[in-house]
């Protein structure tokens, strides 16, 4: 049987979304020194491959730097890539969308303005797409409220067909209540699994052991949402601190599995090696997902 060890990369890749396109992973990471959106290439999950940069240039409403959390869908014949950066208008984090024919890009924003910009709220952050089993696309978000001291709401809306608008109203699906979450709810996710749907987040400081990651059920895409009286259902361990910003996948065998990135636990908040990325099973139990980590011991390779 074939094994791998934690964690799958060992540089700094944080805020890790992945998309399977043409029998190769993609994933897609916060910037680093030299990369807007560094990219991530593997054919099995488990082994990646530094494959460039996917937006050498933002969008024109924006400045280089914070380049953050970007998510790519397929979509309007290509690829959509979300992404946060820094908007010169109000100098808060906004929302973009930049599109390529392939996954790998390079992808372009050719919009004057960003697609989401809640500058009251702190601004618009971590942008997540769902296309439903109708077809029809979603967008996920949170407002950096705790960049100014207000509270942290995941927002849903509708998108256009061709991804690059949102379309109908814009909803509050959660918000930071709960005693784990401190200060910040953010990385919302929406998974459909055996008919039901979760939205999957992270909570509390980035950049301390007490980061993890939760979930909410919820009706449709967008809600009502309850969160899960079990959460976190993915935190610290001794080889891990600070696990999130989380992306679940699938794979062709019918396998969930959970990328993530965590601190080595004695390099919390380090430039290098950073937040790593991880990989570790979910399982499902009576509707509930059971993340299998972090585990730091020899695992079989997913199918």
């Amino acid at each position: 049987m074939k094994t791998f060890t934690n964690p799958v990369f060992q540089e700094n890749f944080p805020d890790p979304g992945a998309i399977l396109a043409g029998g190769t992973w993609y994933a897609y990471g916060t910037n680093n020194a030299t990369q807007n959106v560094p990219i991530l290439t593997s054919p099995d999950l488990v082994t990646w491959t530094p494959a460039g940069d996917a937006l050498p240039e933002v969008g024109k409403w924006a400045e280089r730097g914070n380049t953050w959390a970007p998510e790519v869908i397929a979509g309007d014949g290509g690829y959509l890539l979300y992404y946060t950066a820094r908007s010169t208008a109000t100098d808060r984090q906004c929302i973009g969308v930049a599109y390529a024919k392939t996954p790998e890009g390079p992808f372009a924003d050719d919009s004057a303005e960003p697609l989401i910009c809640q500058a009251g709220e702190g601004g618009s952050i971590d942008a997540s797409p769902y296309r439903d089993l109708g077809g029809s696309l979603y967008l996920y978000w949170k407002n950096d409220g705790n960049a100014i001291g207000q509270s942290t709401y995941l927002y849903g809306s509708r998108l256009s067909d061709d991804g690059r608008k949102l379309t109908g109203k814009t909803v509050r699906l959660l918000v930071n209540d709960a005693a784990w979450e401190n200060h910040v709810i953010e990385a919302p996710q929406m998974v459909a699994h055996d008919g039901k749907l979760y939205l999957f987040y992270s909570a509390n400081a980035f950049d301390k052991d007490v980061y993890a990651m939760g979930y909410a059920e919820c009706d449709g895409p967008l809600g009502p949402c309850r969160k899960a009286a079990e959460n976190p259902i993915l935190k610290t361990s001794p080889a891990a601190a600070g696990p999130g910003h989380s992306f679940l996948v699938t794979t062709p065998a019918g396998e969930t599995w959970l990328l993530y990135h965590a601190w080595p636990p004695d390099a919390i908040g380090s430039v290098a090696p950073g937040r790593q990325l991880w990989l570790d099973r979910v399982d499902w139990a009576g509707g509930r997902p059971m993340v299998q980590g972090p585990t730091a011991d020899p695992q079989p390779v997913p199918r």
